[in-house]
């Protein structure tokens, strides 16, 4: 050992003739006061604090103790400690102090040495290096920084941790075994939650045991906090209780649904899939029988059996159609509503015509069911009816001279009503009780709000279904009218659900991840790619639209000037020589079956039937992530189209006679996956496109010519296209264009000949067949 020849205060030492700087700390005067002293004294008094002075150096542990002091060595477990003290005024955080406490001896863990004296006890504490280090490494991750103004020279270091960090903070260092105070009141985290589920009539009541260590909390105290989602609980000594970020996020929302009853929850019947799902794999549950085995029931939807085709439907079902009917007689088991939300074109009308079918054969003297349907489709159902399930009688609920709601609807099987006569009609209709409620587009109910809504939740019946390919357009609100209508109290209130999905589609995961598998059993949603194997390469089908008031009365208006004006020129020159005025008096009917502003420009800024089904349908494929080819002779009727597109910040291609440019307003459409609609007229696109891009076709007035369609549809349907293509022709019902569909299917060639102008190709026309398209 080299033995220093010097050693100066402030950390220079000098041995052999060399200087050197070292660490002083104060060491330097301990080694002056050793050297001229020798041994160091000092009395009984004294002894604990030298000796925590000595012990409190960074020095290695080799200093040699009279025998008097009998210090025994010895290693202890360390527990931390952290007191939490409230921010003084205009703070913006929480000061902390921190220590280990080794078997009642407290070490400020940020001082230096590395033991710690326990004399009362005649005990040398080796400090834990490593769990020292491994707490102040937890304080830097739940946001603990040390103080660096004039605190950080006290007596006992101090940290700060940011208010907002404060609840989290607490939570961690809890379960990692600290000991933590705030403001001198212990903090304590639940360790345990037991459940126990008992049924009612037509309710569960859920009871709630939590554990807080030592302490107790009132039942009443933990709901009120997980509904209101607090981080904390007062406990029955006084002390904090924690809530586990695990009980908010498991129950913060069901709590929220549940209606609180004394000291536990209870909830309605329809609210039974959200809490399986939420007990689900949980040991810490128990419930009585009746609850079990409607958990039971609810689980079984997931092995439903099709159903076979009811008898008296005509036509086929796929066996994606009967998992439907099987999935709605699952839901009439269990006494629950449901939501069909298959996609666009894959039949949910039929298979609820089917589902009415087999409900018939089921059951006698079952009542009518309902069918609530926007004015454009009412039509369309009638139709659909009448060719798949045409042994149901069908009434349709409309117009002005419709009867009263009462009982000669148990005449019928099924009442057809559109959603404006459901709200002038709701409370008639709310006294009586229908087999079926079936809400058609239901995202016509998403605004809770709406008198529409409000009306649909009065009607009375057995069961109910919607409708509609995007059950959530907007945000979370709208499910909660959905399900308030199919399973009342389901989602719980609706100020309880909106302030939860607080924003558009803004929900915490696992509340998300809850709904999802909480709604599973009662959303069936087929995508066109699952059930591909099964459809067709190219699905065709008729919409038939219904003019609304003012549409209707132009076109009599005119149907009739029209009639009037040729029956007189007929009589005086024939057919042979009115052919010219037969072709424009027809070709202004066609029109005004469009759009009325196609005939008369100051009826330019009107509406039209037409367009509106239009851009129902382009809503839906575009909120699917389709993209769609819309087809018309009329120029003038793509220019209203493009108007509205235009007004909702469509993006879309467009083509006619003028467009120069077609090889790039192609391509743009095929690559660009904004663009999601192509306008093209029937003579500059109805050959040598290839747009496999589209899935969806809309041939927006008639043609009537099948060539002609066909190929105009086969500018999606061609080599290249990989999914299937749904086409759809717009007819306005008792116009000229139902005229000519009906005479197309006797006189092929004469109807050929009326859409293609061509007047050689009328010599067939008779004064019989001008009646019926002029009726």
């Amino acid at each position: 050992m080299v033995t220093p020849d010097l050693i100066v205060p402030g950390g220079l030492v000098v041995f052999r003739g060399i200087a050197a700087r070292f660490r002083d700390e104060g060491t330097s005067a301990w080694i002056q006061l050793l050297r001229v002293q020798g041994v160091l004294e000092a009395s009984a008094a004294q002894t604990e604090t030298l000796l925590n002075e000595l012990f409190g150096c960074p020095a290695p542990l080799g200093i040699d103790f009279s025998p008097e002091i009998g210090l025994e060595q010895t290693q202890v477990v360390p527990i931390m400690v952290a007191s939490f003290h409230t921010p003084r005024h205009g703070a913006d955080g929480f000061r902390v102090e921190v220590a280990a406490d080794y078997d009642g001896t407290h070490v400020a863990l940020d001082t230096a040495g590395n033991a710690a004296v326990d004399a009362q006890r005649r005990r040398l504490i080796l400090r834990d290096a490593a769990a020292e280090a491994s707490a102040r490494a937890l304080l830097s991750e739940v946001g603990a920084r040390p103080v660096t103004s004039w605190r950080a020279i006290s007596a006992q270091p101090e940290h700060h941790v940011a208010a907002g960090r404060f609840p989290a903070a607490v939570r961690t260092l809890v379960a990692r075994g600290w000991r933590v105070t705030a403001d001198g009141k212990a903090q304590r985290t639940g360790t345990d939650l037991q459940i126990d589920v008992t049924s009612g009539i037509d309710w569960f009541d859920v009871s709630l045991r939590a554990d807080f260590g030592e302490a107790s909390v009132s039942m009443a105290e933990l709901l009120a906090a997980l509904r209101q989602r607090r981080t904390t609980v007062t406990l029955g000594d006084g002390s904090v209780g924690m809530i586990p970020e695990e009980w908010l996020e498991r129950w913060g929302f069901v709590v929220s649904a549940g209606m609180v009853i004394q000291d536990r929850l209870r909830f309605r019947r329809g609210q039974a899939a959200m809490l399986d799902v939420l007990l689900a794999e949980r040991s810490e549950v128990h419930c009585d029988e009746a609850f079990s085995a409607l958990r039971r029931e609810i689980s079984s939807f997931k092995t439903i059996e099709a159903d076979e085709v009811p008898r008296g439907f005509v036509g086929t079902l796929r066996s994606y159609q009967l998992d439907g009917l099987a999935w709605t007689r699952f839901l009439r088991r269990l006494g629950f509503g449901g939501c069909l939300a298959d996609d666009m074109g894959l039949g949910k009308t039929v298979q609820v015509l089917a589902m009415l079918l087999a409900r018939k054969a089921e059951q006698k003297n079952r009542g009518p069911s309902l069918v609530v349907v926007p004015r454009s489709l009412m039509f369309n159902w009638r139709e659909e009816a009448q060719r798949f399930a045409p042994s149901l009688t069908v009434l349709e609920h409309d117009g002005l001279y419709r009867d009263a709601p009462g009982e000669h609807f148990d005449s019928y099987d099924l009442v057809l009503a559109t959603y404006g006569t459901l709200r002038r009609d709701a409370a008639e209709l709310a006294r009586i009780e229908f087999d079926y409620v079936i809400l058609d587009e239901a995202t016509a109910i998403k605004n809770a709000g709406s008198v529409a809504a409000k009306a649909a939740r009065l009607l009375t019946s057995r069961h109910k279904l919607a409708l509609t390919g995007t059950p959530i357009e907007n945000h979370l609100g709208e499910l909660w009218s959905l399900f308030e209508f199919l399973n009342p109290g389901m989602l719980g209130t609706a100020s309880v659900f909106k302030k939860l999905a607080r924003s558009r589609l803004e929900l915490d995961e696992p509340t998300r991840a809850l709904l999802v598998r909480a709604l599973r059993p009662f959303i069936l949603r087929r995508t066109k790619g699952q059930v591909a194997k099964e459809l067709p390469a190219r699905v065709e089908q008729t919409v038939v639209c219904n003019l609304e008031p003012k549409e209707r009365v132009f076109y009599d208006e005119l149907r009739a000037h029209v009639r009037d004006s040729l029956k007189k020129r007929v009589a005086r020159d024939g057919i042979a020589r009115s052919t010219v005025h037969i072709l424009e008096g027809l070709l202004r009917l066609r029109q005004a079956a469009c759009h009325p502003g196609l005939v008369d420009k100051v009826r330019d800024h009107e509406s039209s039937t037409k367009l509106d089904v239009l851009f129902e349908r382009l809503d839906q494929v575009r909120d699917d992530g389709h993209k769609a080819i819309v087809f018309s002779q009329f120029t003038s009727l793509l220019a209203h189209v493009r108007r509205r597109l235009d007004a909702e910040s469509v993006s879309y291609e467009y083509l006619d006679g003028s467009t120069r440019d077609r090889k790039g307003a192609v391509l743009r459409f095929q690559t660009d996956p904004r663009c999601s609609v192509f306008l093209v007229s029937l003579k500059a696109g109805g050959v040598g496109l290839n747009l496999t891009a589209a899935q969806y076709v809309f041939l927006l007035d008639p043609w009537w010519n099948p060539a002609a369609e066909a190929q105009a549809i086969d500018r999606a349907h061609r080599i290249g296209q990989t999914e299937t293509v749904f086409a759809y022709r717009l007819i306005a019902r008792d116009t000229v264009e139902e005229k000519v569909a009906e005479l197309q299917q006797r006189k092929r060639a004469l109807a050929d000949a009326l859409l293609s102008e061509s007047s050689g190709g009328l010599r067939g026309l008779t004064r019989g067949d001008l009646e019926v398209l002029l009726s």
